[in-house]
C-alpha cells in the first residue's frame, strides 16, 4: 500500500508558485472548486520514492494570514482545520529570491502554526546576475527550517525538494518568534480561556472573518470570550507585522548580501514604454492584432486536416455500418458530425490559450491591467475589474469567480453583470465559422480581413462591457473612492513547460466540458430531426413531384422535406417569424435555441442538422462550411450573406447564450434577480443590434 503525504503549496502572488507546482506534478493535476465556494482548487500528484507519493494542493496566492479576500480565507481555513482531509503534513512556502523580505512574513506566520515548513527560494538562477548571495545554513538555523534553492527554468533543486518533502518529519516545528509579546496580558487571558489550544491559532480565529466550519463550533468556540474591538484588533495586527519584519530584517542582515552595482535598469526602461499613456496602448493593440492574425494563419493546416478527417469518418461509417440502419445514421449524422463541429476548432483555441499563457508568464499581463485601470475608472470600475474581464476571454465562469477579490460589493456586482460581454473561447467556434462564410479572403497592410473582423469582435465585446458598466454605475449610483494596487512582477522569458501544461490543460478542459454537452445535444437533435409526426414526414416521397432530376437530387429533396417536417423542423418553424427579421432561417433558429446550453453547441448543432438525411451516401460528404455556404431559401437566395452573417456575429457577441454562466452568477449574487435581469438585458441588446445590422446591410 502506497503512502501519501499531504503537501500545501503556499506563497505570495508572482513568486513562481505555479512553476514549482508544475515542476512537481507535470500533467498529473486537476482543477476543481472547494466545496461550497467558487474558488479554484488545484491539486496534483508527485511521485517520490518507491511506494511514496505526495498530494500537492496549490493554494490561492496570499500575502499573509491576515485575510482580506475569499481566496486568502481558503488558506487560513485549511491551515486551522486538522479535521480537513487536505490538512497538510508539510507546508511549502514559495518565495522569490528578489523579494525574500516580503515573502518571509507569510513564512513566519505559518511556522507559528507549528506545521513542518519548507522554504523554497525560487528563481535562484538570477542570484549571480542580481548580485544576491545567501548564507543558507545560517538562514536554516535562524528560521528553524530546511531551504530548497530552486530554479524551475533550469530544473534545478526539484529533486532536493522532493527529498525534503519525503523527510518532512525531520523538519523542526519550532516557531520563529513569540508574537504574544505584542500584548502579553491579552494573550495570557486567551490562553487561560482555552488552555488546550495553541494561542497563535486562537489569535488567527479571533482576527479573521472566515468560516472555520467544525473548528469554531467544536474546538474553538470564541463567542463567549470577551475580545477586543475591531479597531484594537487591527492595531494589534499591525504591531504583529512590525514585530515580524523586525525579526526578518535581523535575519537577512546576517544571511543575505546584495551587490546593488549588479542591478540593471532594463525593467524600468521597459515599463516606461509598455505602460506609457500613449505607446502602451499602441503596443497592446499591435500585440492583439498579431495574436489574431496568427490564430488564423497557423491554424489553417491542422483545421483543414481535422475537417477532411471527420468528413471521411462520417463517410466511412455510412459505407461500413449496416446500410440504412438507425445506429449507422446516429453515429454518422449525430455523433461524428456533432463532435467534429467542435474538434475542428481545437487548433485555434489552443493558439489563443498559448498566447494568453505567454503574456501572463512574461509578466506583461500585469502591465496591461495597470495600463487599463486609467480607462476603467472613468466607467465606474476599478483596475481589479480588468482581471475578470481579461480572464473572460477564456471563459465567463472563472471570470465571474475572479470578481471575489473586489472588496466593494457594487463594483463587484457591476463586474459580474458585464463580464459575459467579453468574448470567451466558447464564442470562438461560432465566430470562426461565420467569418469564414461571409468575410472575403484578402488582406490590408499584411492583415487579413478575417483576422481584423475577429479582433473587432473581441474589442466590441470589451467595449460593450465597459459601456454597460458606465450605465450601471449611473443607475446603481456607485459613487465611492477606491484605490487600485497591482504588483508588477519582473519580466521573464516564459517557461516552456508552464506554457505547454497551461495550453494542454485549458484546451482539454474546454473540449471535454463542451464535449459532454455537445454529445448529449447532438443525440437529442438527431432523434428530433430523424423522426416527425404526421403524413408529411412519414410519407414524404408522395409530396415530392417526379421530375427529370437524378435519383440523388430527388433523394436530397425528400431528405430536406422530411427535415422540415420533423420534430426539430417544427420547433424551428415555430420560432422562425421571430428571427426572420434578423436574417435567420428555421435551421439557424434551432442552433440559437440549442446553443443556450453552451455557445459552442451552435456549430455542432448546425453540423448535425445539415448532416441528417444526407442522401448521397457513398458519395462526397460536404464539410459543414460547404453545406452552410450552399444553404438557400426557397427562392434560391443564400441564407448566409454578409448581412445575415454580421447580424449573427453581433447576436452572439452580445447575447448571454450560456446557462452555466447564469447559474454561476446566481451562485455569486445569491439571488435569481441579477441573472434574470442579465439574461433579459443582454438578449434585448443582442436582438436589437442584430436587427439593425441586418436591416441596414441587406
Amino acid at each position: 500500500m502506497s503512502k501519501q503525504i499531504n503537501v500545501a503549496l503556499i506563497g505570495n502572488p508572482n513568486t513562481g508558485k505555479t512553476s514549482v507546482f508544475n515542476a512537481l506534478t507535470g500533467l498529473n493535476q486537476k482543477v476543481g472548486n472547494y466545496p461550497g465556494i467558487t474558488v479554484d482548487k488545484k491539486q496534483g500528484i508527485c511521485k517520490l520514492s518507491r511506494g511514496v507519493k505526495a498530494h500537492i494542493l496549490d493554494l490561492p496566492g496570499t500575502y499573509s494570514l491576515n485575510a482580506s479576500s475569499l481566496d486568502e480565507n481558503v488558506v487560513i481555513e485549511l491551515l486551522l482545520n486538522k479535521n480537513d482531509k487536505d490538512y497538510p503534513d508539510v507546508a511549502i512556502i514559495v518565495s522569490d529570491v528578489e523579494n525574500l523580505k516580503r515573502n518571509l512574513l507569510l513564512f513566519t506566520q505559518i511556522k507559528d502554526l507549528k506545521i513542518p515548513t519548507i522554504l523554497v527560494i525560487n528563481m535562484s538562477d538570477l542570484m549571480n546576475r542580481k548580485g544576491i548571495s545567501l548564507d543558507i545554513e545560517l538562514l536554516e538555523a535562524k528560521l528553524h527550517t530546511k531551504i530548497a534553492l530552486v530554479s524551475t527554468r533550469k530544473n534545478n533543486g526539484i529533486q532536493e525538494l522532493k527529498q525534503l518533502i519525503e523527510n518532512y518529519k525531520t523538519i523542526s516545528k519550532e516557531t520563529c518568534l513569540d508574537t504574544s509579546s505584542i500584548d502579553t496580558a491579552y494573550f495570557e487571558s486567551l490562553q487561560k480561556a482555552f488552555p488546550n489550544q495553541d494561542v497563535y491559532k486562537l489569535w488567527l480565529v479571533i482576527t479573521q472573518d472566515a468560516n472555520f466550519g467544525k473548528i469554531t463550533r467544536q474546538e474553538l468556540d470564541i463567542s463567549k470570550f470577551k475580545t477586543k474591538s475591531n479597531q484594537e484588533l487591527k492595531r494589534l495586527q499591525q504591531k504583529e507585522a512590525i514585530k515580524r519584519y523586525q525579526f526578518i530584517n535581523s535575519i537577512l542582515k546576517e544571511g543575505q548580501t546584495i551587490d546593488r552595482s549588479k542591478a540593471t535598469g532594463l525593467r524600468s526602461k521597459l515599463d516606461r514604454l509598455l505602460i506609457h499613456k500613449v505607446w502602451g496602448y499602441v503596443i497592446f493593440f499591435w500585440i492583439l492584432l498579431t495574436i489574431f492574425q496568427a490564430i488564423y494563419d497557423w491554424a489553417t493546416v491542422p483545421m483543414d486536416l481535422i475537417d477532411t478527417t471527420f468528413a471521411s469518418l462520417a463517410e466511412w461509417v455510412k459505407n461500413t455500418f449496416p446500410n440504412g440502419g438507425m445506429v449507422t445514421d446516429l453515429v454518422a449524422e449525430g455523433i461524428v458530425s456533432g463532435i467534429g463541429g467542435i474538434v475542428i476548432f481545437i487548433p485555434q483555441i489552443a493558439f489563443l490559450f498559448l498566447f494568453i499563457s505567454i503574456l501572463e508568464e512574461s509578466g506583461y499581463m500585469s502591465r496591461v491591467v495597470f495600463l487599463m485601470d486609467r480607462i476603467m475608472r472613468r466607467f465606474g470600475l476599478s483596475g481589479k475589474s480588468l482581471v475578470p474581464l481579461i480572464s473572460g476571454t477564456a471563459c465567463a465562469i472563472p471570470a465571474v469567480m475572479a470578481t471575489r477579490n473586489i472588496e466593494n460589493w457594487k463594483e463587484r456586482l457591476i463586474t459580474i453583470l458585464v463580464v459575459p460581454f467579453t468574448t470567451c473561447s466558447a464564442r470562438l467556434p461560432v465566430y470562426l465559422i461565420i467569418i469564414a462564410l461571409v468575410i472575403p479572403e484578402g488582406s490590408i497592410i499584411g492583415l487579413s480581413y478575417q483576422a481584423l473582423t475577429l479582433m473587432a469582435l473581441y474589442l466590441l465585446g470589451f467595449g460593450m462591457a465597459i459601456f454597460s458598466a458606465y450605465i450601471l454605475d449611473r443607475v446603481l449610483k456607485t459613487r465611492h473612492k477606491t484605490f487600485f494596487v497591482v504588483e508588477m512582477p519582473n519580466y521573464k522569458l516564459p517557461l516552456l513547460k508552464n506554457v505547454i501544461i497551461t495550453v494542454i490543460e485549458k484546451t482539454k478542459t474546454f473540449v471535454f466540458e463542451a464535449g459532454k454537452i455537445i454529445l448529449a445535444i447532438s443525440i437529442i437533435l438527431w432523434v428530433l430531426a430523424s423522426y416527425g409526426p404526421g403524413d408529411k414526414f412519414n410519407n414524404a416521397e408522395a409530396y415530392i413531384e417526379p421530375t427529370t432530376q437524378t435519383s440523388y437530387e430527388r433523394n436530397d429533396q425528400i431528405a430536406a422535406f422530411k427535415l422540415e417536417h420533423s420534430y426539430i423542423g417544427i420547433i424551428g418553424k415555430t420560432i422562425e417569424p421571430l428571427i426572420k427579421p434578423l436574417g435567420y432561417d428555421w435551421k439557424v433558429g434551432i442552433g440559437l435555441v440549442a446553443s443556450f446550453a453552451a455557445r459552442e453547441v451552435f456549430v455542432g448543432t448546425l453540423a448535425t442538422i445539415y448532416s441528417v438525411g444526407s442522401a448521397n451516401e457513398g458519395e462526397n460528404i460536404d464539410t459543414i462550411k460547404n453545406k452552410m455556404q450552399n444553404e438557400t431559401y426557397a427562392d434560391g437566395t443564400k441564407v448566409f450573406t454578409l448581412a445575415s452573417g454580421i447580424s449573427l456575429l453581433l447576436f452572439y457577441a452580445f447575447a448571454m447564450q450560456c446557462m452555466s454562466t447564469l447559474a454561476i452568477v446566481k451562485r455569486e449574487t445569491k439571488s435569481w434577480k441579477w441573472p434574470i435581469l442579465q439574461l433579459i438585458g443582454m438578449t434585448a441588446i443582442a436582438y436589437i443590434c442584430a436587427l439593425i445590422a441586418f436591416q441596414f446591410l441587406k
